[in-house]
């Protein structure tokens, strides 16, 4: 293991610093832009491949990043974490020159297969970030880079929709590929390399495994209320998913380098996942019910009803804007007083919120003040859990478990946005708006809201578990002490 020089790290803000947190935002704005901005064409892309499967158009890049992610951790260990985060940015500039060019939906879809690197980019500049940096200001840039990329959601519609309405569906991939190039000269240019690496080999079966098992059960998660929970394909794909998974679990048990490794997951890493997939399905649920709710007019009389007109533009923004403050402040309060202390304070904001909106899903003005606190919340536990599962691994392996986090964190918000689906699904009212959509009644929006506050309670308890045994705050680096002398004439 290569051991960090004296003057490796940073220990204290200051230019270099400054412009290391704008280019290692640059990078995860990428992983945003990818992950959303193909939405914002989804009807032309449907039109310009005759195909009805928004589905696969909508869910690819994220499941291609779960499949990605153990693979690209693992490497970001043995090779560093800056050689793999330039790798992932040109795999996601490829992926969208792909997607530019393709004739046909199959190869649009490898397009975003590659694209769906960009999803590493998160966890790739957090473990970055942990070894460039002291622990104390480690934590503020994490905290920083992995929420200041939000504000992408409060003007990339405004950025990229006049693009859109000249140059077409095309520009979006455009854009995405321009970006990944210039994120991926920045870092080389500009980001050192990771201090510390573990000699190792890649257990490419075990991530093959992990990735397919992952992809596949995600999938399913995704994609079975369109197509259908026991169709005979979908059942199929979740049970290769299942038999993937069970086969990476018995090859972890038997190699000596897995991929990650089961037997070295202890118990306050653990309580952090279960903690993180909890919250995460939370919030996640929340800020999809307050889109959809933003959408539907209060005069319709069901109860509840958001839409209108400009004010619905500020609901949207809201979280976007929270998730800013709530990373950021959380990582400032993790150099401090540790992580476990923001994790639990994020969770407590966000059950308030939550709990909130059932007369917030009604009321504009404390709809947009609980969608703000649900971001500051989201914020604050995704920088916490990056911070506190690093904190709690070797660094040697801290690019593995921050690669886990981000999966965990997908995982959650996967499966409990299809929850809440499922729920408007069981409660709707066909053909109520002007476009002929379904909507949910009061009963369906109030159980939505009673399943997220009831994930953010139970996500308290492992929370609140690791807090009261949180580690000390990271010490302050100071002068080296120079040994004392024996006393002369004593």
């Amino acid at each position: 293991m290569l051991k960090p020089a004296p003057d490796a790290q940073e220990h204290h803000w200051s230019k270099r610093l400054i412009l290391w947190a704008a280019v290692l935002t640059l990078a995860n704005i990428l992983a945003d832009v990818v992950i959303g901005s193909p939405m914002m064409v989804l009807p032309q892309l449907l039109e310009h491949f005759d195909t009805d499967q928004a589905a696969w158009l909508n869910a690819s890049a994220l499941l291609a990043g779960a499949i990605w992610s153990p693979l690209l951790a693992k490497s970001s260990d043995i090779f560093g974490k800056r050689r793999m985060l330039i790798g992932t940015l040109l795999l996601a500039c490829a992926g969208a020159l792909v997607c530019l060019v393709a004739p046909n939906v199959w190869i649009f879809l490898v397009g975003r297969f590659l694209q769906g690197a960009a999803f590493a980019a998160v966890f790739l500049t957090v473990a970055l970030a942990r070894q460039i940096c002291t622990p104390r200001v480690a934590m503020a840039l994490v905290g920083l880079v992995t929420s200041g990329s939000s504000i992408v959601g409060i003007i990339e519609p405004f950025l990229m929709q006049p693009i859109i309405d000249v140059f077409g569906y095309r520009s979006v991939f455009v854009v995405a590929a321009l970006l990944a190039a210039a994120a991926a000269l920045c870092v080389r240019s500009f980001i050192p390399e990771s201090p510390i690496r573990k000699p190792g080999r890649i257990d490419v079966r075990g991530a093959l495994l992990l990735g397919g098992g992952l992809g596949a059960m995600l999938a399913y998660a995704s994609l079975g209320s369109d197509l259908g929970w026991l169709s005979g394909g979908m059942i199929a794909l979740l049970a290769s998913g299942a038999a993937a998974l069970a086969g990476w679990a018995f090859l972890a048990l038997r190699v000596d380098e897995p991929i990650i490794d089961i037997r070295a997951l202890s118990r306050p890493i653990l309580l952090t996942l279960l903690a993180l997939v909890l919250a995460a399905g939370s919030f996640r649920s929340m800020l999809q019910l307050t889109s959809i709710v933003a959408q539907v007019p209060p005069d319709l009389g069901l109860g509840y009803g958001l839409g209108d007109g400009e004010a619905v533009a500020v609901l949207l923004a809201a979280p976007n804007l929270g998730i800013v403050i709530g990373g950021t402040c959380a990582g400032w309060i993790a150099g401090r007083y540790g992580p476990a202390l923001p994790l639990v304070g994020g969770i407590a904001v966000g059950t308030v919120a939550t709990f909130a909106m059932l007369a917030g899903v009604s009321a504009l003005p404390l709809a947009i003040a609980c969608g703000a606190l649900l971001g500051m919340a989201a914020g604050a536990i995704g920088a916490s859990g990056y911070n506190l599962a690093t904190g709690l691994e070797a660094p040697e392996r801290q690019g593995t478990i921050a690669g886990l986090v981000s999966v965990v964190l997908a995982l959650g918000s996967v499966v409990f946005n299809i929850a809440g689906g499922e729920i408007l699904k069981a409660t709707h009212i066909p053909g109520t708006l002007a476009d002929g959509a379904p909507v949910s009644t009061a009963t369906g929006v109030h159980l939505y809201v009673a399943m997220a506050g009831v994930l953010f309670v139970l996500a308290a308890v492992p929370a609140i578990m690791l807090s009261r045994n949180r580690p000390a705050a990271p010490a302050v680096p100071g002068p080296p002490q120079r040994p004392r002398s024996p006393a002369v004439g004593r």
